[in-house]
């Protein structure tokens, strides 16, 4: 695979997994109560697919740093294997709320009656996602593979995530901002590397066939 090629994999991988993410987020907020299965269903989807093309991104960003900085090969597997723990963390939360609201013979609230997800959506996955990012961060300010707001950007994200590691002591409210299952530990972070995707995947896109200095 060519170097072109590879980069518009990454970037159609990371607009993708962007693209889903962002249909999935609003969906949790569609309903006051308990939402019906189709909803929690539809939007669990949403969010499959969305894990599926960040699992492409990932790899796919891994080998891009290999051949634009081979001596930081090491720190593109680190970002491979953080952020493919962090979509597997993620998707078997996933799979505990599908196969909860499956079973239910009632609409139940999967955020709030599964509570074998509550870590794994937040403590885990935002510790998970830091290591992510600041790996990302750092290939991209040592290999130069991408404009520099990228990686300065990721660094930053990267602390936010650690700010709502310890959410785990505070209560497992929905609409509690800072909780363990809260909206800001896990629907807002959700969102947030939504966006930072979708802007990240167009980057990488745009990027194909520009010179890009080897290390």
């Amino acid at each position: 695979m060519n170097d072109i090629l590879a980069r518009r994999l990454t970037g159609l991988a990371g607009i993708t997994a962007a693209l889903a993410l962002i249909v999935e987020v609003p969906l949790y907020f569609v309903y006051s109560g308990p939402p019906p299965d189709a909803n929690v269903l539809s939007r669990l989807l949403l969010g499959i697919i969305g894990l599926a093309s960040l699992v492409v991104f990932v790899t796919a960003f891994r080998e891009l740093v290999k051949r634009v900085g081979p001596a930081h090969e090491w720190v593109g597997s680190l970002a491979f294997a953080t952020g493919l723990v962090y979509a597997t963390i993620t998707l078997v939360s996933m799979g505990l709320e599908a196969g909860a609201v499956i079973a239910a013979d009632r609409p139940i609230d999967p955020t709030i009656d599964v509570s074998g997800t509550y870590i794994l959506y937040g403590s885990i996955s935002r510790l998970m996602l830091a290591l992510f990012l600041t790996a990302f961060g750092y290939a991209v300010s040592r290999t130069r593979l991408l404009p520099r707001w990228t990686g300065r950007s990721a660094y930053v994200l990267a602390g936010v995530n650690l700010a709502f590691v310890p959410s785990l002591f505070f209560g497992n409210t929905p609409a509690n901002f800072y909780a363990a299952n809260g909206w800001g530990t896990t629907a807002l972070m959700g969102a947030v590397l939504s966006y930072w995707l979708l802007a990240l995947g167009i980057s990488v896109y745009r990027s194909a066939g520009s010179p890009v200095p080897r290390t």
